[in-house]
């Protein structure tokens, strides 16, 4: 399988409050979307339960003595426990280097050799904490019986689809082909859902912001809303490439049998993902917003005349066709409210969840059992000190128990 295959997003808690976002509208020209899940290895994932309740971590895992050599072998050093599973240093290391891949990418080639290098760093720095959050969001989750089987086919469904696979055996053999182990690569899948549903349940279910909250914001910050003129977009794309030259009118046909449901009063967004061929279907097409001077001169000159929902006709591409709607028009200056109301909530949901979900966590290692080997930091709380060492057992504690935008073909010329 090549190595293109594309790859979920990275670690859940790469920055664990960055994925804990308010529920997506339905067409969010807000703000920009994420990415389409894509295919990777799995990020770390907290072993299974032991079958025993050990009141304090081992210094590593070793092999039994043999008549040989008499002595054991040490195949892994474990950095932490949490309750009863653990955290392991290839784990660590594991997590480290997706960060450090993470900021690489938010960079963006835009950063300087030292920015690039505080980056790195700062994250690095976290990965233990993260992983620690992880496990405990996760057990928290099986203790709240929460059930997210059918998320995770889901999920391993819209990958599949994505790589343009024809069953889940292909996205197995695909998988495995990549090096990585199946269920591992579906018990992460697993873990992140668990662990999102865990924070919109105990947290971001708690987070309230009225009318008057935005209303506020807004007039305390209109210098934030001054802007270019700009729009929002959605596209739907038939891809030409690699078929045949026989082909081709068939697929326009298609475009413009799309093109006509829509007007016909079907839903852009079903049939984006539905039928579209672009890496923004599983999104309802949604490209994001662009600025004058972003796009390619001919698309420029369309989308920049049209109004809010209007439709392109079918264009034709060096790729293939396609079929474009203006979700918002930004005229230059400051916005008016109403177009910037979303954006307003999701800023004002982000500001007030990350105390709440460092505070939830804070609960629930308070609760638990975590204990960090010697020599190893964890930035809990955000500050810069070592977690400390929590006394109680696990039996004890179980009384208690918790702007991306995407590449557009410009037109055939």
């Amino acid at each position: 399988m090549m190595k293109k295959m594309l790859c979920i997003a990275g670690l859940l808690f790469a920055l664990p409050l960055a994925a804990q976002n308010p529920p997506a509208q339905e067409n969010p020209p807000a703000q920009n979307p994420p990415s389409a899940p894509t295919l990777e290895a799995p990020s770390t994932e907290a072993p299974r339960p032991e079958a025993s309740k050990p009141t304090a971590p081992p210094a590593k895992v070793t092999k039994p003595a043999t008549a040989a050599s008499g002595e054991g072998k040490v195949i892994e050093e474990i950095v932490a426990r949490v309750n009863n599973e653990i955290i392991t240093t290839s784990e660590l290391q594991k997590a480290r280097k997706a960060a450090a891949e993470e900021a690489q990418q938010d960079c963006n080639g835009k950063c300087t050799q030292e920015q690039l290098q505080v980056a790195v760093e700062d994250r690095e720095k976290y990965a233990l904490r993260d992983l620690i959050d992880q496990s405990l969001l996760a057990q928290r989750g099986k203790d709240m019986g929460l059930s997210v089987e059918a998320d995770v086919i889901k999920q391993l469904d819209q990958i599949r689809i994505q790589n343009k696979l024809p069953d889940m055996d292909a996205l197995e053999k695909a998988v495995t082909q990549e090096g990585l182990n199946w269920d591992d690569f579906k018990n992460n899948i697993r873990n992140k859902i668990l662990t999102q549903q865990v924070i919109q349940r105990e947290v971001g279910s708690h987070i309230t912001i009225g009318h008057d909250d935005a209303m506020k914001y807004y007039e305390e910050h209109k210098n934030d809303f001054v802007k270019p003129e700009e729009v929002a977009l959605r596209a739907i794309e038939i891809s030409t490439e690699g078929k045949k030259e026989s082909d081709i009118p068939e697929l326009k046909k298609k475009a413009e049998d799309l093109l006509k449901r829509i007007n016909d009063g079907e839903d852009f967004s079903v049939l984006a993902k539905r039928f579209s061929d672009g890496s923004t279907a599983q999104q309802g097409g949604y490209l994001g917003i662009y600025k004058r001077g972003e796009l390619n001169k001919q698309l420029e000159d369309t989308v920049f005349t049209m109004k809010k929902n209007q439709l392109t006709d079918v264009i034709e591409t060096k790729q293939g066709f396609l079929i474009m709607q203006v979700l918002e028009r930004y005229e230059a200056g400051v916005q008016p409210f109403d177009k910037v109301e979303n954006e307003i909530m999701d800023r004002l949901y982000s500001e007030r969840m990350e105390p709440a979900l460092r505070d939830y966590l804070k609960t629930l290692r308070e609760q638990s059992y975590v204990v960090i080997k010697p020599g190893y930091q964890d930035m809990a709380g955000g500050g810069n000190s070592e977690i400390e060492e929590v006394s109680a057992t696990p039996e004890q504690t179980k009384e208690k128990k918790q702007h991306k935008k995407y590449i557009l073909f410009g037109p055939k010329t």
